[in-house]
């Protein structure tokens, strides 16, 4: 009886964990382009730099990871380590007043907190006993954090201001404190040799022989990029078009996210692999055709259905993802191909996606005319990233053709692995 109230105070240790962890998370991620062009007079180029420092900074984090959490320091303290220095950096980016200095310190920020979304979900697993149930029950508790910061934001109509990420500060700060008092967990590599290649997981550039596998790490990668449209400018463009509390309507899509996610199962037996990329690209491609016909009045409708779906464009497309990656790749490089997939995707083409989506913002800028103020040609900016996940969309149905895998462990997981929502 005593293990099992064990089991159960550590599950709710790692829960509240969680809540913190995607609390700070979305104190930033939806707010961040609306404070930089409010408040910093940011171009739209520089919002897309910005969003693209956590995309670098995945590809960094891996490293940080495989060499100090994974060799040398147990978890927690790395976790409280991080979070702390992270605390100190985010309000410091607050204080900034041109956008050259918050670049900076940002940036820095980015390179404390990115690694800890790997942390968490490694800490997570070594205090399990059956993760394949535990662990969904434990992160859903993550989009649940994400959408009450965004409630608060909303309710405080600070969209436009600093104060989400001096919130985001000074929960970092009581993440590191509760971080301390988490499940002890050693480094589970002591006195391993570091390899870059176990890091990046180039172990698992074996699966690319693989037609099949290489169209999906190609049309993944392709995706990211027009995807990232959404992330780094949605908040901008429904304040700037009068939608009132945009943070808080913009939870709709978690929690459609937690909807679609505990439905998984049910979906992936039915439909299987293709058929669910698919639906994720083609709910992309639907979601920017909504924002760009979409207005804050009679259109509001359009933006309503657009952020509703989320949780097909996330869990159709990433989750179900990270399931076939998991079919194909054996025992032996599965955590290697997980890492492969997530460099390609939320590193590298997403660190495009940054970028490119700030060039086309800031190409249909509008000028202040007779009095009317300044704005941007949201209609066009969104047809940009709309046409180009139909464009992956039609090459992935030519060209994907999965094949069942021979792996006689593979199986369709109790519930999908999650990662960050946004």
């Amino acid at each position: 009886m005593a293990a099992t109230t064990a089991t159960g105070a550590i599950r709710t240790r790692l829960s509240v964990m969680m809540f913190v962890q995607y609390f700070i998370y979305g104190s930033w991620l939806v707010t961040l382009g609306t404070f930089l062009g409010n408040v910093l007079q940011a171009s739209g180029t520089e919002v897309g730099f910005a969003y693209m420092m956590p995309a670098l900074a995945a590809i960094v984090s891996p490293f940080l990871v495989g060499m100090v959490a994974d060799r040398f320091f147990a978890t927690e303290r790395v976790l409280a380590v991080l979070h702390l220095a992270g605390a100190a950096l985010l309000f410091a980016a607050t204080r900034q007043t041109s956008f050259s200095g918050f670049a900076v310190v940002f940036g820095l920020y980015t390179l404390c907190y990115m690694p800890t979304l790997a942390l968490t979900n490694a800490l997570s697993f070594a205090n399990m006993r059956d993760p394949g149930t535990e662990f969904p029950r434990i992160r859903v508790l993550g989009t649940i954090g994400f959408i009450a910061v965004g409630l608060l934001i909303g309710r405080l109509g600070a969209d436009a201001t600093a104060l989400p990420l001096q919130i985001g500060a000074g929960a970092s700060v009581l993440m590191a404190l509760y971080s301390l008092s988490l499940p002890h967990t050693p480094p589970p590599g002591a006195g391993k040799p570091f390899s870059a290649r176990d890091v990046l997981g180039l172990d698992a550039l074996a699966l690319m022989k693989d037609r099949s596998f290489a169209v999906f790490v190609l049309g993944s990668f392709l995706l990211c990029i027009p995807l990232q449209f959404y992330y780094a400018f949605t908040n901008p463009f429904l304040n700037e078009i009068g939608v009132s509390g945009a943070a808080a309507k913009m939870t709709l899509g978690q929690m459609s996210e937690i909807g679609f996610m505990l439905l998984m199962p049910w979906f992936f037996a039915r439909l299987g692999v293709k058929k669910m990329l698919l639906i994720g690209m083609a709910a992309w491609t639907a979601r920017y055709v909504l924002f760009s016909q979409g207005n804050a009045t009679t259109g509001m409708w359009m933006l309503y259905l657009g952020l509703l779906l989320h949780g097909v464009c996330y869990d159709f497309f990433f989750v179900t993802g990270q399931i076939y990656v998991d079919q194909q790749a054996g025992p032996g490089i599965r955590a290697a191909a997980q890492g492969f997939i997530t460099l390609v995707t939320l590193g590298v083409g997403q660190a495009i996606g940054s970028w490119l989506s700030g060039v086309v913002v800031d190409a249909n800028a509008i000028p202040a005319v007779a009095g009317a103020p300044a704005g941007h040609d949201w209609g066009t900016i969104w047809l940009v990233p709309a046409a180009g996940a139909l464009v992956v969309l039609v090459i992935f149905a030519l060209l994907f053709r999965p094949r069942a895998s021979s792996r006689p462990d593979a199986r369709v997981p109790d519930a999908a692995p999650a990662s960050a929502p946004a």
